[in-house]
């Protein structure tokens, strides 16, 4: 275990924690003031793979079986999905979708999930389990983002400096936690007191998704909730 790692772990668990950490994939549970939770997450930047995703997904059915209402920590620390010939000749998309049911399955159970950024989060490395959580949150040193500009560029054929200009005055297009807040895919960032942070996501009901809600409110995502509403309105 490294060090801020394990001094981290003591910051939000003080009351003590047993996680186990085998190939970067942690595991385990830990104390607070409100009973004990369920921790998954990774650490050392791993690009995620499929047998990262099973073993989350593991502990995550475990904890779902045993104890169906008990909360759910994730912590991440992710430099996105492993893009290896075996993993995408196993369907990697596919032990992603089934870790991402499990948490799901979790929630429906009456777990609450809640995320930490404390490292990087990457792709399909945070997607898959990260994204899922009920509350998203983040210590301030944390790079979030879903692509760089460079792959953007080649993805959607913009010239890479054009995607640069846009991203100084759009948080859509930019990487960074000030960003990833200002659109409301990042609830808030941690400074302080980490365990009482926690213990106050924990406490806090879900109340849906309310992530383009957020990013209208911050001035991140200006449309989102607008076109959602819209859309909603022209199903009903």
């Amino acid at each position: 275990m490294t060090a801020p790692l394990d001094t981290l772990l003591d910051a939000l668990f003080p009351r003590g924690h047993a996680i186990d950490i085998s190939d970067s994939v942690l595991t385990g549970s830990a104390t607070t003031d409100d009973g004990t939770v369920t921790v998954i997450g990774t650490t050392d930047k791993i690009e995620v793979g499929v047998d990262h995703a099973l073993a989350l997904a593991d502990t995550v059915l475990a904890s779902t079986s045993a104890h169906p209402q008990r909360p759910i920590v994730m912590l991440v620390d992710t430099a996105g999905q492993r893009l290896a010939r075996r993993d995408e000749l196993l369907g990697i998309n596919g032990y992603f979708a089934h870790l991402a049911q499990t948490l799901d399955l979790a929630r429906r159970r009456g777990a609450t999930l809640v995320t930490l950024v404390y490292g990087e989060s990457v792709s399909g490395g945070f997607l898959s389990f990260g994204l899922m959580a009920d509350h998203i949150h983040a210590l301030p040193d944390a790079q979030v983002r879903v692509m760089d500009l460079r792959a953007m560029a080649r993805v959607t054929k913009q010239p890479l400096e054009k995607l640069q200009a846009l991203s100084r005055t759009s948080p859509v297009f930019a990487p960074g936690v000030e960003n990833y807040v200002a659109m409301g895919a990042v609830q808030s960032v941690w400074d302080g007191d980490l365990a009482q942070a926690l213990l106050q996501a924990l406490r806090t009901p879900a109340g849906g998704d309310r992530r383009a809600a957020l990013g209208a409110e911050r001035g991140g995502r200006t449309l989102s909730a607008r076109v959602a509403a819209a859309v909603a309105d022209s199903d009903a």
